[in-house]
């Protein structure tokens, strides 16, 4: 008998089905035992009762097995129907049961309180619980916004390479790779360089990929591995021309994510960001005055927004402006690469931007150099040596148009759509000065117990 997904046993009531998946409840009685079993479309209760060769079975089985279960689907009588879970007025009377792979016992309570370690120390497992699978649901929804939007906007996607010979942000901390025989090499920080070459190609492109940053941090918002959501487009007016795609392109995943993912934002108990049709623009210098104005504190000289007036001018604009985002600009030359154009009116600041979202910095953006000239003496400025970016200079030469573009964060995106805390419980298996799938520590550990 052909297997039959649980999203689709309404159609199947009277029938006899065969549905797989894993055990996520079991309750044994003395008689009867009560299972609820999920797959990939859903969750549905299933009841054995006056099958004592298929009780044998259940006495045995533990939550998470994978099964392969025969059963009849029946309607509940309406005094047991629960409408406040999946498939709560049905329920498989169950004939058989295949145990296609047996799970061992569960080290705690799977969709119980848990800390983050013992989260992450155990990702195979916990990455089953409720809890993470509307995460991770919610991240593919963000990302398959992000690339449909583009699509349909005339955007081609390009795969960037992860080994680069030189840095696109001219020093941020890399992981160096000692294997070339000739040169330098490092993991990528960012496919910035990439980006505007193939802009020379297509016009319109973006990248999905991963990057790596060699910083020493450890915080709560940051990785050493990331998901960057990059895009680049040519023959732009400025920065505004990019600000305005990428209103759009939020403005696309907010609605996507509330219309797609509306379980799993309950299940987070998250609601659907505040997303106005016009999402707010403030220069940087009319942050640092409203924060000056409303909280006392004088940073109308500072270069940059610590976390801290992030948090604060995101706050601002839900409350006064009913949005969750809010665009920054403006930002002076001295805290941009060098590729970043400077604004015409006025040669210390920048047409860039950040896009904050919920407190956090979701991506920065901005107007790109586009004549060879100017990048040569931006680099010469910044310290750093032209030759080293011949490859990518040489595109210069040959009529790359005036473009700008973004660099926006998949995990950080998900932390917020998701409420999250931490950034690491927003990435799969994430990676950090002390993590590679298990604590780094424990492996020294388990050394030093053998050494003993």
């Amino acid at each position: 008998m052909e297997r039959v997904l649980i999203k689709n046993l309404r159609n199947e009531v009277g029938n006899e089905v065969v549905i797989a998946g894993n055990v996520k409840v079991l309750r044994n009685q003395s008689k009867i035992a009560f299972l609820e079993i999920e797959d990939r479309s859903g969750r549905v209760q299933g009841v054995v009762f006056a099958k004592p060769e298929v009780k044998s079975i259940c006495d045995n089985l533990k939550e998470e097995s994978a099964v392969e279960i025969g059963g009849i689907v029946k309607e509940r009588e309406d005094s047991q129907k629960n409408d406040k879970v999946e498939n709560g007025d049905l329920e498989l009377e169950i004939t058989s049961i295949t145990i296609l792979n047996a799970s061992e016992s569960l080290p705690f309570e799977l969709d119980g309180d848990i800390n983050l370690d013992t989260n992450l120390d155990n990702r195979p497992l916990t990455l089953k619980r409720r809890r993470e699978k509307a995460i991770f649901r919610v991240q593919s929804t963000i990302l398959s916004a992000f690339r449909n939007f583009l699509l349909e906007n005339d955007f081609v996607e390009f795969q960037a390479p992860k080994l680069v010979g030189g840095d696109a942000e001219g020093g941020a901390e890399v992981f160096n790779v000692d294997y070339f025989k000739e040169g330098k090499a490092s993991l990528a920080t960012s496919p910035q360089l990439y980006k505007q070459i193939m802009v020379g190609v297509f016009e319109r492109v973006f990248a999905v990929g991963q990057t790596f940053r060699a910083e020493k941090s450890a915080t709560t918002r940051h990785l050493s591995e990331i998901s960057m959501l990059d895009l680049e487009m040519g023959f732009i007016e400025d920065h505004s021309d990019v600000i305005a795609l990428v209103n759009g392109l939020v403005r696309h995943i907010s609605t996507t994510v509330a219309d797609s993912c509306a379980s799993e934002l309950k299940t987070l108990n998250i609601g659907a960001p505040l997303t106005p049709e016009q999402i707010p623009i403030m220069t940087l210098r009319e942050v640092q005055e409203i924060i000056k104005t409303q909280l006392g504190n004088d940073k109308t000289g500072e270069p940059d927004l610590d976390p801290e007036d992030e948090r604060f001018i995101c706050q601002y604009a839900k409350e006064n402006l009913a949005s969750d985002w809010i665009f920054v600009t403006h930002y002076p030359v001295s805290k941009r690469p060098f590729y970043t154009a400077v604004d015409p009116n006025n040669k210390e600041l920048t047409l860039s931007f950040d896009l904050l979202f919920r407190g956090l910095e979701m991506c920065s953006g901005g107007m790109r150099i586009h004549k060879k000239d100017e990048l040569v003496g931006k680099l010469q400025a910044k310290g750093l040596d032209p030759r080293k970016f011949a490859f990518y200079l040489q595109a210069f030469e040959y009529g790359i148009p005036p473009h700008g573009g973004i660099g926006m964060g998949l995990e950080r995106l998900t932390m917020k759509f998701c409420g999250l805390e931490n950034i690491r419980e927003a990435s799969l298996f994430p990676r950090d000065m002390n993590r590679i799938d298990t604590l780094l520590s424990k492996e020294k550990q388990n050394e030093a117990d053998s050494n003993e």
